[in-house]
C-alpha cells in the first residue's frame, strides 16, 4: 500500500469493485451487497464554499469535509478537486423501512421489494444521546407543519412564541414525519446548512429537497430504525472494507473550523480482526492506522492481495 495514504488516490485504488457510476440517491441493491456506491469529484469555481459544494451534491457538511480535510471549506479557491464520498457500507439488520445512522450522519431508505436503497444527509442532536436509539415508526405525515417549541427549547431562548406558524422562520421547512418516539420528527429545515452538523435537540434534519422527497414516498406505518455505528466493516469483492466516521466530538470540532483530535476506537483492532477471519494475515495495518487517524467516513480497502503460485514458488 501507500506510504503515507493519499485519500484520493487510496480511495480510487479500492472502489472500482463496487462503483455504479455518477453518484446518485438511489442505488439498486442485490441480495446481500453491503457496500454501494461511488467516488466522484468536483472542480470547484472562485466563488464556491464546501457549504455549497455538500448541499449542491447532496452530502453532509462533515462528511465532506472529512473526506477533504486539507481543503479549506471557505475558500478552496478555482480549480480545485474536490472527492464527493458518495460510497457507503449499509447498516447491519433489517433492510426495511428508514435506517438512520446517528454516526455516519446518513439516513437509509429502503423502499419495499428490496431492489434499492436512497441514502440522504441529514442533521443530529446537539447533545449525544439526545435521539432515542431503537425502531419505532412513522405516525404521522404533516405539510407546512407549525412548530410547538417544547419546554426545555423555551428555557434556553424564552423569547420564542408559544407557536411558530409556517413559513420561512419555521425550523421545520414544509414537510414532517412524526415518530412514535413523542416529540421527535423526521423533517426539513430553514437551516440547511446544519445538515451535516450537531446542530438539532433531537430530530433529524434534511435539507428541503431530500425531505421533500422521502416524505412523498413513504407511508403512515413505515419501520424506522436509529442506530449510531461510527464503525462498518464488510467483505466484497474478495476484500474487507472498513468505514470509520468522526465521532460526536470530532465532528464538533469540524463544524468548528478545528482541527480533529485523534480519537482511535479501542475495540479497532479486535473487530478488524475479527472480521478479517481466517484472512487475518492479510489486513494493511498501515491502512487501518491511518484510517483510524483520519477518520475519513468512506469504505477503503483494508486488505492486501495475497501472493499467486507463480509468486511463491520463483
Amino acid at each position: 500500500m501507500l506510504a503515507s495514504p493519499n485519500l484520493g488516490f487510496a480511495i480510487f485504488l479500492v472502489l472500482v469493485g463496487f462503483c455504479s457510476g455518477a453518484a446518485a440517491e438511489t442505488f439498486a441493491l442485490a441480495p446481500g451487497q453491503a457496500l454501494v456506491g461511488s467516488i466522484n469529484y468536483y472542480t470547484t469555481q472562485s466563488d464556491d464554499t464546501l457549504l455549497d459544494v455538500a448541499r449542491n451534491n447532496d452530502l453532509g457538511y462533515g462528511q465532506l469535509i472529512t473526506a477533504n480535510s486539507e481543503t479549506d471549506p471557505w475558500l478552496p479557491g478555482p480549480g480545485h478537486e474536490i472527492l464527493l464520498p458518495h460510497a457507503y457500507i449499509l447498516p447491519a439488520g433489517p433492510r426495511k423501512g428508514i435506517v438512520i445512522d446517528l454516526a455516519a450522519q446518513r439516513l437509509y431508505y429502503f423502499p419495499p421489494g428490496g431492489k434499492t436503497v436512497e441514502t440522504y444527509p441529514i442533521g443530529t442532536g446537539d447533545q449525544v444521546g439526545m435521539t432515542p436509539q431503537g425502531t419505532t415508526r412513522i405516525v404521522a405525515k404533516t405539510t407546512h407543519p407549525a412548530w410547538y417549541p417544547p419546554a426545555s427549547i423555551r428555557a434556553e431562548q424564552p423569547e420564542l412564541p408559544v407557536m411558530v406558524p409556517p413559513g420561512p422562520d419555521n425550523p421545520l421547512g414544509d414537510y414532517a414525519l412524526r415518530l412514535g418516539w413523542a416529540g421527535y420528527l423526521i423533517h426539513g429545515t430553514n437551516k440547511p446548512y446544519g445538515v451535516g452538523r450537531n446542530v438539532s435537540h433531537g430530530c433529524i434534519r434534511l435539507y428541503p429537497e431530500d425531505i421533500e422527497k422521502l416524505f412523498r414516498k413513504v407511508s403512515v406505518g413505515t419501520a424506522v430504525r436509529v442506530i449510531d455505528e461510527e464503525m462498518r466493516l464488510a467483505w466484497s469483492g474478495g476484500e474487507l472494507y472498513l468505514a470509520l466516521a468522526p465521532s460526536h466530538a470530532q465532528i464538533d470540532e469540524i463544524s468548528q473550523n478545528q482541527p480533529m483530535s485523534p480519537l482511535v476506537p479501542p475495540d479497532l483492532a479486535m473487530r478488524v480482526t475479527q472480521a478479517a477471519g481466517q484472512q487475518a494475515a492479510r489486513i494493511d495495518w498501515q491502512m487501518v492506522n491511518w484510517i483510524a487517524d483520519k477518520r475519513p467516513g468512506v469504505p477503503i480497502a483494508i486488505t492486501e492481495t495475497p501472493p499467486s503460485v507463480g509468486d511463491i514458488t520463483q
